[in-house]
């Protein structure tokens, strides 16, 4: 290979890495996607990268051939619909972007692979409340462990914002809750009856022998034992060990899934789908639509499978 050939190299490959480092920093500082947001962006980009340096195709600008070539790949590779349509967003995304930022002209469609039609995993109540009372004493973690599956579930939340929430986030005179959710966005949610109970007794009671310090605590509702913020994969672990002593499938045992069974459990009893949008936090009413979705077809279940299902008599 010729000098000139080597040089020219180099220089793309310091191009391309300057595009992608652009492209998240616009995500990040101009578009306000969160840190997990930015970093599966990234992740997706090196994969392409990966693929662009083994076929010879130029990282930019986005064909949608090779797209469509990159795909067929993925799916060669066992990648599932999901994470190929995520890829395939985000390589539109970065189109978009180099044609925001002048380094191309104009921007091709990329052709985004449709996600298989998927229902949200959700958890019986009886499987919620073995999963609350499952603790095998009365211990400052345990009751910790049990307040926090109780939060999630009654609010609705998504462990991020659980775990993000603070002591001055509580306005319990008010009976009102703020989370900042996706986007660093904040909502209202009702702090009343059993749960504010609950969590007001583990305020009191429990915290303090978690908080060794407030500058170690930084505040947060949650600690570990050793007074520090808790983390998402903290409640994750949390759900593993007490689901698994209730035989619950580990496949559930997500705090995802204490969210999805808490709109599950409220549509099935009659609450309209906006209430439950501005409970959820939900940009779109779309997204809470599955919800009603997934109780139809529960519904249509039962009618279909159990044996009394058409029977009108009242017992």
């Amino acid at each position: 290979m010729a000098v000139q050939d080597i040089e020219a190299d180099v220089t793309r490959a310091k191009t391309d890495d300057e595009a992608i480092l652009g492209f998240l920093e616009y995500m990040r500082f101009e578009r306000d996607a969160s840190p997990n947001t930015v970093k599966a962006y990234g992740n997706d980009l090196a994969s392409w990268k990966k693929f662009c340096g083994e076929t010879g195709q130029k990282l930019y600008p986005v064909s949608a051939e090779a797209v469509l070539r990159y795909m067929t790949r993925l799916a060669a590779e066992g990648m599932s619909a999901a994470t190929k349509s995520r890829k395939a967003a985000a390589l539109a995304s970065f189109a978009k972007f180099l044609a925001y930022d002048g380094r191309t002209d104009s921007v091709e469609k990329v052709p985004i692979p449709r996600k298989e039609k998927t229902l949200p995993q959700v958890m019986t109540e009886g499987e919620i409340n073995r999963l609350i009372e499952t603790g095998r004493d009365d211990g400052a973690l345990d009751g910790r462990d049990r307040t926090m599956i109780e939060m999630v579930y009654d609010c609705g939340l998504r462990a991020s914002e659980l775990v993000s929430i603070k002591l001055p986030d509580i306005n319990e005179s008010g009976g009102l809750l703020y989370v900042k959710g996706k986007g660093r966005k904040e909502r209202v949610l009702p702090y009343v009856g059993a749960l504010k109970e609950k969590v007001g007794k583990y305020i009191s009671e429990i915290r303090p022998k978690l908080c060794a310090s407030p500058d170690v605590s930084e505040g947060f509702l949650f600690l570990s034992r050793n007074g520090r913020r808790m983390n998402r994969q903290d409640l994750w672990n949390i759900l593993r060990k007490r689901g698994s002593r209730e035989g619950i499938s580990r496949n559930r045992l997500h705090p995802h899934v204490l969210r999805h069974s808490f709109a599950t459990h409220l549509q099935r009893r009659g609450m309209d789908l906006r209430t439950l949008q501005e409970l959820l936090g939900h940009s779109s009413i779309a997204t809470t639509e599955k919800y009603a979705h997934l109780d139809t077809e529960l519904r249509d279940l039962y009618d279909n499978y159990h044996p009394r299902a058409g029977d009108d008599r009242d017992d």
